[in-house]
């Protein structure tokens, strides 16, 4: 797993090995010596290093980075924000083995740097960033020079990634350990560049006393219940994914995930069409089934067929009753339920309520919600209340932990969470995603990985990164029927096969 650490828990693993005998001072000459060596290796002996310290560890991690650059031919300034005589612990020692001058931080005294140290704050800066050291910052990203940032830009909240009023730009991160949250979540990702990731030594062990609950979303994450064709195997063993139409006006949507569904890897995907929809799906589809279904009474006597294990509603579905209802005769059975889109919305405001009750009476089986910024407000914002100011992380496990299902929170750092607080940050998805139908092809590739008998958070978290990679295979241009073609040239590179 890729873990990836709140501001706690990192200050938790410090404490837990300091406690184990290793000196705190060791871990930040460790620290800073690792900021160093990336600084070393892009710059060479004669360059202008200025190191901008904060007050705390962060810039102890800056001195001892500027001490040993010195030693290796760089010439370095070291910038201090505040008192000197003030540094305590750690960050005291580091800057008594600094032999060199400290000038007050300034933005004047920026000028010539061929590259900026930022070790203001890191990770644990948790109040809006004002006066000196919001100057220091702006001036930092107007030099022009590239910025290697200590642990995490400063300015970025290394729980949420939020901006706390200003932010450096950096040009590469160096953190500690293991990745923050705020490397991952947006804005914080925008601000890190490339970011390496050093062992100070603080040991392996440590994570399963803290426990982290938070992984980047990765295959490592999910490879082991991937479903991998088999030479035995045959349509029926690789399940029945149904996609749920709407009218005639709007059948692109349900096509777009049957396909993906197939694409993913399901032996069968029907698309339930009202009879309006039944002769453009048929001329439309081919290895794809159509069959007529009108109606929630008419879905859940389809649905009976207990070889159909996997349903999408909402893509092109219509808002409104008639598709409220479809959506509860498929939860009232046992298959896995994925509702996307305009399932969502028909359930928005007072209506969320008999929703949860139809989720939380299907424990046993899987149901998944991917509802974008959007759909995500109408169906929890008034449920949840204050939930529109807690991170994109903490929002998505609360909906989980309130609908009793996988909750997939879209966006360019979509965060899959389940109820009792797992969750996967995704950070593959490319740019060019944002386009119309792209969620459609997602919520097709879950029910594919879900009919197939993954379960359903590694499923999710799977096709999420699948919908990324796919998306890169493609390139700018892309638009959603493309995901489902490029879908076999990822995995080929998934199951190692090769070109």
């Amino acid at each position: 797993m890729i873990e990836l650490l709140t501001n706690a828990e990192m200050a938790e693993a410090d404490r837990l090995t300091i406690a184990s005998g290793i000196a705190g001072i060791d871990l930040m000459e460790q620290a800073g010596r690792a900021v160093a060596e990336v600084v070393a290796a892009r710059h060479p002996p004669g360059s202008q290093v200025v190191v901008v310290a904060g007050p705390g560890n962060n810039g102890g991690d800056g001195f001892v980075a500027g001490r040993l650059l010195a030693g290796w031919g760089r010439r370095v300034r070291l910038l201090l924000l505040g008192d000197r005589r003030r540094l305590r612990g750690d960050a005291a020692e580091a800057s008594g083995r600094w032999q060199g001058q400290v000038e007050p931080a300034s933005p004047g005294r920026l000028a010539g740097a061929d590259v900026v140290i930022d070790a203001l704050f890191g990770a644990g800066l948790d109040r809006p960033v004002e006066g000196p050291a919001r100057e220091l910052i702006e001036a930092m990203n107007a030099t022009g020079a590239p910025i290697i940032a200590v642990d995490l830009a400063s300015g970025i909240n290394g729980t949420t990634g939020a901006v706390m009023g200003a932010a450096v730009r950096a040009s590469r991160s160096v953190t500690f350990f293991r990745r923050k949250v705020g490397h991952v979540l947006l804005p914080g990702r925008m601000h890190c560049g490339p970011l390496e990731i050093a062992d100070i030594g603080i040991k392996t062990q440590v994570l399963a006393q803290l426990g982290p609950r938070a992984v980047l979303n990765d295959p490592v994450l999910w490879r082991a219940h991937f479903p991998r064709p088999r030479a035995d195997g045959h349509k029926y063993s690789r399940g029945h994914a149904v996609v749920v139409s709407g009218g005639a006006v709007a059948t692109g949507a349900a096509r777009l995930a049957a396909r993906a569904a197939l694409r993913a890897g399901a032996g069968l995907v029907t698309i339930a069409s009202p009879g309006e929809a039944l002769a453009i799906h048929a001329a439309a589809n081919t290895a794809v089934m159509v069959r007529p279904v009108d109606g929630a009474e008419k879905l859940a006597a389809f649905l009976s067929d207990r070889r159909l294990n996997a349903v999408v509603l909402g893509p092109g579905g219509g808002v409104g009753p008639p598709l409220r209802d479809q959506v509860l005769a498929a939860l009232a059975g046992p298959r896995a339920v994925v509702l996307d889109a305009d399932a969502l919305t028909s359930f928005a405001g007072e209506e969320a309520p008999t929703l949860f009750a139809a989720v939380a009476q299907r424990k046993e089986h899987p149901t998944v919600l991917t509802p974008h910024e959007g759909e995500f407000a109408r169906l929890f914002n008034a449920r949840l209340q204050g939930i529109e100011k807690s991170s994109k992380l903490d929002r998505a496990r609360a909906a989980a932990e309130a609908s009793g299902a996988i909750v997939l929170l879209k966006g360019p750092d979509t965060v899959v969470a389940a109820p009792g607080g797992r969750a996967a940050i995704n950070a593959n998805a490319p740019p060019w995603l944002a386009t119309a139908g792209s969620g459609d092809v997602l919520a097709g590739f879950i029910a594919g990985l879900l009919a197939q008998g993954m379960p359903a958070f590694e499923a999710t978290a799977a096709a999420v990164w699948l919908h990324g990679a796919a998306a890169s295979e493609v390139g700018p241009g892309m638009i959603s029927e493309d995901l489902s073609e490029a879908l076999p040239g990822v995995y080929r590179q998934l199951f190692g096969l090769g070109d």
